[in-house]
């Protein structure tokens, strides 16, 4: 079994039951629903399909302050003038013109192509393109030398935020994540929004303002297309390493993502740089890594998901934590230290805790430990959020009102053939303490004897 998640982006070539079934069986552990693209009832389409095939977290990855251009397909050769306007057929999704100057550098389409701000007049900007390229609807927009005040959340962003309470979504991925303060308005505007909030870092802003982003989601995202035309491309993979080791450090989810195996969008195998890029991602720490065109446009989407479980697997053997040790943080954080120096000091085959909002598990995932981590919560909701978490297996159990919750959880775990008689198990849990972050108890059991000896 491969520890490391993929999250497959869901869309016109994997939206069927069939498609979904076969990227499930080859491995996708998890659904993202981007709204820059198709409507309401093709997202309502997706979930239904998903929720009938398999039981993962499904992302909505709401837009936020992104900005993406509204035009029709064509090519533009360099020399071209682009007329942007609020009233024009190719505008800008959202009303930055008042914050743009001549002579400021736009960006299309990943920075494939480059223009450069020439008039401003009557909230119409004229662009000329400095290279040739290709422009569609929908492209993504930046501006790297402006830092743009245009609100957190669209109209557009409120309804998808609706929408992901309306069917149960897990998560909501913030696009362009500038601050704290982004992160909480997505949460304050998300009422009822019983899942956790995955803040994507892809612009300067959010790489300097990082540490206080952290604190307030539930999860990172290391979207490196846009983070590669917002600053200079060969900071990326330094700023990568940084993200993944602070979240690792808080026990945080930390997803990575953008054109890992982007060759596949048009052939059935990577370049051998692509599975290069997905291995020393893993090897950074992440916990998840990401197919976006792979799997929503592309030819070879079961056969992308497939190769990026290869990739996992092999990967795997060689991947160390990079945790370091801060002093005293929690109870649960240094009970998690501990089970990570018994698992590598005796043969304990599985480690089995229990966990109410899955921080414990979260906090054991991130040592990056040889052993299959069985996260027991008596909560459906936290169980399908743990699918993202490195090594985690999620087992949903309501152990809450059993007198010898271990005992129980055990007997239960051995009846759905999830640990064996033969196994010697690590379990923790807390006892007597209602305090959060407050995992006191370890004890280790081999099931044969802990099942004989506990018989009535």
């Amino acid at each position: 079994m491969k520890k490391t998640k993929i999250i497959c982006t869901v869309g016109p070539v994997s939206t069927s039951r069939g498609v979904l079934r076969r990227m499930y069986n080859a491995g996708m552990n998890g659904a993202r629903i981007n709204t820059a693209y198709g409507t309401l009832d093709q997202y309502r389409f997706i979930v239904r399909n998903l929720r009938e095939v398999a039981d993962i977290p499904i992302i909505v990855d709401v837009k936020g302050p992104e900005i993406r251009i509204k035009t029709t397909r064509r090519n533009v050769n360099r020399g071209d003038i682009l007329e942007v306007g609020k009233t024009k057929r190719t505008r800008f999704n959202n009303d930055i013109y008042e914050d743009l100057c001549v002579g400021d550098i736009v960006l299309i389409n990943n920075g494939k192509l480059r223009t450069k701000i020439v008039e401003i007049r009557n909230h119409v900007i004229k662009l000329l393109a400095t290279t040739s390229g290709e422009i569609d609807d929908g492209n993504g927009v930046n501006i790297p030398q402006r830092k743009l005040l245009n609100p957190t959340l669209s109209t557009k962003d409120r309804k998808m935020v609706d929408f992901a309470t309306e069917c149960n979504a897990e998560f909501l991925a913030l696009s362009f994540a500038r601050n704290a303060q982004d992160v909480n308005a997505l949460k304050k505007e998300a009422v009822g929004f019983k899942g956790a909030v995955i803040a994507k870092i892809e612009n300067s802003e959010g790489v300097d303002k990082f540490d206080e982003i952290l604190n307030v989601a539930e999860g990172i995202m290391v979207a490196r297309g846009d983070l590669g035309v917002e600053i200079e491309p060969e900071k990326v993979p330094n700023v990568q390493k940084s993200i993944i080791r602070k979240c690792n450090q808080k026990g945080k989810i930390v997803v990575t993502a953008t054109e890992m195996l982007e060759s596949m969008t048009y052939q059935p195998i990577p370049t051998r740089a692509e599975v290069s890029d997905v291995a020393n991602a893993i090897l950074d720490g992440t916990e998840a890594t990401m197919l976006s065109g792979e799997t929503a446009v592309g030819r070879y989407p079961v056969e992308s998901v497939s190769m990026m479980s290869r990739i996992a697997r092999e990967t795997e053997k060689a991947v160390q934590s990079h945790v370091e040790d801060e002093g005293f943080v929690n109870i649960s954080d240094t009970m998690s230290r501990a089970v990570q120096r018994i698992c590598g000091e005796m043969p304990v085959e599985k480690v089995v805790t229990l966990t109410r909002s899955g921080y414990t598990a979260r906090m054991i995932s991130r040592f990056k430990i040889p052993q299959p981590i069985i996260a027991v919560t008596p909560d459906k909701s936290v169980r399908k959020q743990l699918e993202l978490s490195y090594g985690v297996i999620p087992v949903h159990i309501d152990y809450l009102k059993e007198k010898d919750r271990i005992l129980a959880t055990a007997r239960k775990l051995r009846s759905m053939n999830i640990i064996r008689d033969r196994d010697t198990v690590l379990f923790m849990a807390a006892f007597r303490t209602s305090q959060q972050h407050s995992s006191n108890l370890i004890e280790i059991h081999n099931i044969k004897e802990l099942v004989r000896l506990t018989k009535k």
